[in-house]
């Protein structure tokens, strides 16, 4: 039943996911803030740990720079530069060298061509339309009730679907990125058994969130669809 704007949907629908992102939210947060109190026996500081896991993988042109803010970690593909934030870039933290080689993942990713980021990349301006437009035809759609309605409402759940599909895309290029970013430290023995399984940590942690931002995305669709074929009946 929906009434001023309130949909009961919402709390079968959202709700649970709402809680579940705020978890997982707490969770990396506060792993990450664990792991930045333990310093790395190397002394090797995030910047230096993303040039390491590019160097280990032989990729070579990605620039390495500072931005500031915490956790707004990132690798920009169009200029090839990985960014690490305050808390990683100088830090020699067990958490930062986690974060910063993660980044660099995404680096030898794109290196390498790897095929889910680059659908990834392909779905990623349908998803910025369907992002910005989809809202527009679905409230218009839940407004009118007549035929003009439902198609409005379902041409908004066409276009949300390509937002939904970016992020269930993004899961596997998160997840190898971290896995390339371990597997460079196992392989070369860069950490002892401790720290590599605290880097673990901040990374899963990290992972979960995008897992939770997906799983959100999923819900919301269907709930959509129920109210969509609730409407047509």
């Amino acid at each position: 039943m929906i009434f001023y704007g309130f949909d009961t949907t919402y709390l079968v629908f959202i709700l649970p996911c709402v809680i579940l992102s705020l978890i997982c939210q707490i969770a990396v947060k506060s792993t990450f803030s664990k792991y930045s109190a333990v310093r790395n026996s190397r002394n090797m500081t995030g910047a230096q740990a993303a040039e390491y896991v590019l160097r280990q993988n032989g990729v070579t042109g990605v620039r390495i720079e500072h931005v500031s803010g915490s956790l707004t970690d990132h690798f920009d593909p169009r200029t090839n530069v990985i960014r690490l934030s305050d808390t990683v870039y100088n830090s020699a933290s067990v958490a930062a060298v986690g974060v910063a080689a993660h980044e660099a993942g995404h680096a030898v990713q794109h290196a390498q061509n790897y095929f889910p980021n680059k659908l990834r990349s392909a779905i990623l301006p349908a998803a910025r339309l369907g992002s910005s437009l989809s809202w527009i035809f679905i409230i218009i759609g839940l407004i009118f009730y007549a035929k003009v309605g439902t198609v409005m409402l379902y041409i908004g759940i066409i276009l949300f679907s390509a937002s939904v599909l970016f992020t269930v895309a993004t899961l596997p290029v998160e997840f190898n990125a971290s896995s390339r970013a371990l597997k460079t430290f196992r392989d070369t023995n860069l950490l002892p058994p401790e720290e590599y399984a605290g880097a673990r940590s901040v990374l899963r942690a990290a992972a979960m969130t995008y897992v939770a931002s997906a799983i959100t995305s999923i819900m919301q669709l269907l709930r959509l669809l129920f109210i969509a074929g609730r409407r047509r009946n």
